[in-house]
C-alpha cells in the first residue's frame, strides 16, 4: 500500500512540477512507467528527445526502480541494451540507493550522467577511452547518434 500511494504522489508531482526536460508517465499499470528526457544544451545530445522505460519493484521505495534507455545513446556508461550505470540505481553497499530518493530525483540524475558521463566507471569501454583520449570524436559520434536516433 505505501508503494502504490508513493508512486501515486510521486507521478502527480512529476506531471504538475516536472524537473525541466523531463517528463514522465504511466504505461498502463503502475509499476510500469515511461520517461522522456531532452538532451541537454550545450552537449551532444542537444534537441535529442529520449525514452525511458521504468519498472517499479514491489519492494519500492526499499528498492530502486529499474530505469533503461528505449532510445540508442552513445554514452561510456549506458550500454547497448540501454542498462544505466549510476549509483543511485544500485542498493548499498555497492550503490548509493536511498529509500529518500524518488523517481524524480533519479531522472535528474541519468539527465546529469548525459551532460558529464563517468569515463572511470564505464559500461562501454570502447566509447569510455573514446571520451577520455579522443573527444572530438566522441562528440561527433554521440551527436550523429542523437539524430540518427532522438531526433524529432
Amino acid at each position: 500500500m505505501q508503494r502504490v500511494s508513493r508512486l501515486t504522489r510521486e507521478l502527480s508531482l512529476l506531471a504538475t512540477e516536472p524537473p525541466p526536460g523531463i517528463t514522465c508517465w504511466q504505461n498502463g499499470q503502475l509499476d510500469d512507467l515511461r520517461a522522456q528526457i531532452l538532451g541537454g544544451v550545450d552537449t551532444p545530445y542537444e534537441k535529442g528527445i529520449f525514452n525511458l522505460e521504468i519498472i517499479v519493484p514491489e519492494r519500492y521505495p526499499f528498492e530502486p526502480p529499474k530505469i533503461r534507455f528505449l532510445t540508442p545513446i552513445y554514452h561510456p556508461n549506458i550500454d547497448s541494451a540501454g542498462r544505466i550505470c549510476l549509483d543511485v540505481l544500485k542498493l548499498p553497499p555497492k550503490g548509493a540507493w536511498r529509500p529518500s530518493l524518488n523517481i524524480s530525483t533519479l531522472l535528474t540524475s541519468i539527465q546529469l550522467l548525459m551532460a558529464e558521463p563517468n569515463p572511470d566507471d564505464p559500461l562501454m569501454a570502447d566509447i569510455s577511452s573514446e571520451y577520455k583520449y579522443n573527444k572530438q570524436l566522441f562528440l561527433l559520434n554521440a551527436r550523429e547518434w542523437t539524430e540518427k536516433y532522438a531526433g524529432q
